[in-house]
């Protein structure tokens, strides 16, 4: 259960990574569209596990790899933005978030039936 201080850093990193991501997508990212759906901090707020939904002309693992290798400059911008807010910027830990392939075969399989 996540207190309500976790709640309010996890939309706050929910909403600064995806303006980050919008805004490193032309020059780092060209041809392809990262969403942040959700965030989940640890309750030391250290450690913050980000889901990504990944769309775009790259496959998805080679896409996170990337995104993976510029970790350090995304959590220096994400601490730039919110210094003021919390007193250590929590470390970044990337993952696929495949939730909409699940309901997009969902969906396939009724349609089947």
């Amino acid at each position: 259960m996540e207190t309500t201080r976790q709640q309010k850093i996890a939309r706050l990193i929910q909403k600064d990574l995806g303006e980050i991501f919008q805004a490193m997508g032309r020059d780092n990212f060209p041809g392809n569209m990262i969403t942040v759906t959700k965030v989940h901090i640890s309750p030391d707020l250290f450690l913050a596990k980000v889901y990504l939904s990944l769309f775009g002309k790259n496959e998805k693992q080679e896409l996170l790899e990337h995104i993976k290798a510029h970790k350090k400059e995304i959590r220096l911008k994400l601490g730039n933005r919110i210094h003021n807010q919390v007193r250590s910027i929590p470390e970044l830990d990337f993952i696929i978030d495949d939730s909409l392939d699940y309901i997009e075969n969902i969906d396939k399989l009724l349609k089947m039936s």
